[in-house]
């Protein structure tokens, strides 16, 4: 069925992406799962949609806002974030990635300071690390929207932390 193969690709992105945020696995795991599910209630009119995968991902964001509404809190992303950052520096032993978590830590603020679409693309391919065409399949936009973004928000960012503006377009 169509849905199992949709499930497939998206199910372990949304729930990184809802950890990230909510900063409890079991909670996270909860709201994917209701997503899914209600995405399965109404599978015929998702794919109805011009673009089902944005959709869904307009659907995720949304019962994640709603449980941190719910719970009078803000997003966890800023100190998920560098935890998973120190975490990789830990196991990988790298010097160079701790001078990168110092400077990190006023980046992760900027960036959730970002609009949403900006933020997301940061999100999905600095801090979760997805490719250019991996975040594009997950929010259901091309990647040249995704670079678009993507350009943009480091150059909002860069003003923000007092640094040189991206003139480049990165490929991924």
């Amino acid at each position: 069925m169509a849905f199992w193969a949709f499930h497939s690709r998206f199910h372990r992105a949304y729930r990184k992406y809802a950890e990230l945020h909510l900063a409890d696995e079991r909670l996270a795991g909860e709201v994917v799962h209701m997503v899914f599910m209600s995405l399965l209630r109404g599978w015929k009119r998702l794919m109805e949609e011009a673009c089902p995968a944005a959709s869904a991902w307009a659907h995720l964001k949304e019962a994640v806002d709603d449980v941190l509404i719910a719970q009078g809190r803000d997003s966890a992303v800023a100190e998920t974030a560098v935890f998973q950052r120190v975490a990789r520096a830990v196991l990988e032993g790298a010097r160079d990635e701790f001078a990168a978590m110092e400077s990190s830590v006023g980046l992760y603020p900027a960036i959730a300071r970002l609009p949403a679409r900006q933020f997301d693309v940061m999100v999905l391919h600095y801090v979760l690390d997805y490719s250019t065409a991996k975040t594009a399949s997950i929010m259901g936009i091309t990647e040249a929207t995704v670079r678009s973004h993507r350009l943009h928000a480091r150059n909002r960012i860069a003003l923000e932390l007092g640094l040189e503006p991206d003139t480049e377009q990165t490929e991924d």
